[in-house]
This record gives C-alpha cells, structure tokens and sequence, in this order.
C-alpha cells in the first residue's frame, strides 16, 4: 500500500499588479504550495466562498475593494482564514490598522522572499494546530475533558476503553500517577453512563478522619451522639441512584475499610444510632495513585475489598507516553488561558516543542497546564519556560531511554536545519521516509 501524503497548503494571493502577482505565485509553488492568483480582491472573496483557502496574501492599496476591506469582509463571514497583508513604503499606518482588523502579519515591500515563506509557515503551523484541537475536541463530545485531548495510542486506549465501561453496572477502580486525570475520567464514566443526570459525589478519603468516618459516610439519627441535633444521611447514601467517586482510597485505614466493604458488599446502609437498614442503588469508582493489587499483597489494601471495588479496571497513562499530545495539550491550554485573560495566542516555537517532549512531566497533565498557562500570562519567555530542564539521566527501560536518545537527536538536529526534514535526513543518513516516520511517532513536527 503506498503511503499517503499530505495534500499542499492552498493559497490565494491578491495582487493588481500582474508582474508582482505571477512572481508572488511563482514563489509559492516553489516552496511546495499550491497558489491561485487573482488581480482583484472581490474575486478572491468570491472564490472564498466556494472553496477556502489555507491561508489569504494581500496587497494593501488596490483599485476597488483593497487589501483592508478584504480582511474585513473575511473577519465578518468569520472564516478562520489568516491574512497576510503586503504593503508599499510608507503605509505602516495602514499597516497597523490592519492588524488591528486581524490580519496575521504584515510586510512592507520590498520583502526578503524568505521572510515571507517564513511567515506563511508560521501562520500556516497555528491554523493546522486550531483545526487540530478543534477536531480532538470534537472526538470528545459533550464531556470535552482536556486530559482525554489526543490521538496517541495510549490516548485512544483510555477512551475505548471508558466507551466500553461507562454504560456496564459495575464499579471501577481507575489507577495512574498524580496529576494523569483520573477524576476526570471518573467524570467521563459517569457522564456517558446511564446515571448521567443523577448526582456524581467525589469524596476524599484522605481528608476524612477516622473519628468522623461513620458519621460523615453512613450518617446520623438525631440525638446519636451530642450535638447531633438532626437526622442527616451520609454521603454514601445521598449518592443513591448516581455515582459515588472515593478518591485516594488507599489512604483509607485498614479499620475504615473493613467498615466500607460491609455497606458496599451489602448495598445497604444503616445510619448511626438507627435501626433501619436503607438500600442503595449507585456506582462506585475507587481512585488511586498506588498499584492497589500490590498493596493487597503488602497488606496495606483488603484485598476483599479491591475485589469488591474492581469489577472493571481502567490505567492512566502518564504524560510521556502520549507522544506528541504533550504539545497539543500544551497548545491548548496556553490559547484557552489567552483568550480567558484577553491576550493573543503565545507561538508554540520548533525550539519550545523540542522542550515539551523532553521533558519528562513528572506531575503529568496538571504540571504541563501550569507551565502552559505561565507561559500564556507571559510569564516566562516563549523559548524555554522556566524550569523546563531536561533530565541527564533519562528514566524509563532500555527501549524507552533508546527511544529517548533517538527523539533528541533527531530533534537536535532538526533544530540545526531549522526544521527542514530533507536536509536532517542527509545528515542522518536516513531514508526521508523513515525520517519521517520517526518525526511523526515521537511528535517533532513543528507546530
């Protein structure tokens, strides 16, 4: 089977000036684009609506419609179309307003060629990766979790595997380190089950002390101990008909779950110093950090409860093995940030991607999501965020650190090519398409 290619970026380039016009789109199929050329902006308009381009190269002063009222008429259809606006000396100020009207960049003739491709590619990269988002989004529907947010294997494993789970009645327990999402999945179960409108209860079983546990899940008559001066149902109970997510469960002592198990096993609940035995009808996912079946063997966990909770179990990966997910994740945390605090969108640079795939993210999503949203407040620079060294000594097996040592040196040498994959596959000796293959596997195409 032959290998599919991605179909050339598409450009329109508007131009009354029919020598500058033909050289502009001589350039453009040059550099690999496909480019159609128009003498009149009203016509490049009308073609728009018919078939989009990628990405829109303008004259500024133009006879009829000029280059500022074709950026208006495009931000007005709200086409997510970037503008490039070419001006003559001395229209800076038209320039500015512009973009102000939105265009993505403007050059004042006479332009270096290269900067121009230089500044297609950017604008082109950041509409690839807006559209990217929008269609992982998408794959999410209604539940839109950003943790769930890519197209890596292991990404693709945890939502099969939640689509599988989430309409079965059975509880769940769901392992995986700090910060991987794991309430979010809970979430995600719960939402795509039969118990969606009922009520999703997340209790924190590390935050609950063994003096109050009775209390604060099976409940109280009134008069049961002092100061109990009202019948209050516990929280297990007042999940009844939803879902009841117990968080950090392993940090339950041995005591608590032996209790846990008897109301979980039976279904029922009796509140404290009441005789009536109240049925229950909810699911239950357990949530934690630590391998439960080896805390059953170490004695830390009932294994009678694990088996209790465990009729189904699901693994978060953690961030490193999502591949290039890092930096759409990335991506898509800065722009929400920006746009929440009215800023524009940080570039996501060849030489910041490389970072973000180095890294290895031992506070998995939530760390990225700090980092991205410094970066988005501008609160490190957009090259190197703070903190963002990488490890001497990569962790992981040896398949993993071979892989490691593989992704740095291509990527090293990708950055000494600016990028170019033609020239990187010369130095490295390697086929192109292997090349890219591997750019592709371990997420160092530039965004």
């Amino acid at each position: 089977m032959t290998a599919s290619h991605p179909a050339p970026a598409h450009l329109f380039i508007v131009d009354d000036d029919a020598d500058h016009l033909a050289a502009l789109c001589d350039l453009a199929g040059a550099a690999g684009y496909r480019a159609d050329g128009f003498s009149d902006a009203a016509a490049a308009l009308l073609a728009c609506q018919s078939a989009l381009p990628d990405a829109l190269v303008t004259d500024l002063r133009m006879p009829g419609m000029d280059g500022i009222a074709l950026l208006q008429a495009v931000r007005t259809k709200g086409w997510d179309l970037p503008v490039i606006v070419l001006t003559g000396h001395g229209d800076v100020t038209h320039a500015v307003r512009a973009i102000q009207a939105g265009a993505e960049d403007f050059l004042e003739k006479p332009y270096d060629s290269q900067h121009l491709l230089m500044v297609l590619s950017r604008v082109l990269r950041a509409r690839a990766t807006r559209a990217e988002l929008a269609r992982l989004q998408a794959l999410l529907g209604k539940s839109g979790t950003p943790s769930l947010l890519g197209e890596s294997s292991a990404l693709s494993a945890l939502r099969d595997r939640i689509a599988l789970l989430a309409p079965l009645p059975v509880d769940v327990v769901i392992t995986g380190e700090t910060g991987t999402g794991k309430e979010l999945v809970a979430h995600a179960l719960h939402q795509a089950s039969p118990r969606a409108a009922a009520k999703f209860q997340v209790v924190n079983c590390a935050a609950l002390p063994e003096a109050l546990f009775e209390i604060e899940m099976f409940g109280h008559a009134a008069g049961a101990f002092p100061g109990a001066g009202a019948t209050r149902p516990g929280q297990i109970e007042a999940t009844s008909g939803g879902t009841l997510v117990l968080d950090e469960i392993e940090s339950l002592p041995l005591a608590m779950q032996a209790k846990l198990l008897r109301v979980l096993g039976e279904r029922t609940v009796q509140r404290l110093g009441e005789a009536n035995i109240r049925p229950l009808d909810l699911r239950v996912i357990a949530i934690s950090k630590a391998d439960l079946r080896q805390a059953t063997q170490l004695g830390e966990f009932r294994a009678d409860l694990f088996y209790r909770l465990a009729g189904a179990e699901i693994a978060t990966p953690p961030l490193r093995q999502t591949g290039n997910d890092i930096v759409l994740l990335y991506s898509h945390f800065a722009t929400e940030t920006a746009r929440r605090n009215l800023r524009p969108a940080p570039e996501i640079s060849f030489a910041l991607r490389r970072d973000l795939m180095r890294r290895p993210w031992p506070g998995n999503v939530r760390e990225l999501r700090n980092a991205a949203d410094a970066h988005a407040l501008g609160l490190h620079s957009s090259h190197a965020p703070h903190g963002m060294e990488v490890p001497s000594q990569p962790a992981g097996s040896l398949a993993e650190r071979v892989a490691g040592f593989e992704s740095r040196e291509i990527a090293a040498v990708l950055e000494k090519c600016r990028g170019n994959s033609i020239k990187a596959a010369e130095i490295l000796q390697t086929p192109r398409r292997t090349l890219a293959d591997k750019i592709r596997r371990y997420g160092l195409r530039d965004v």
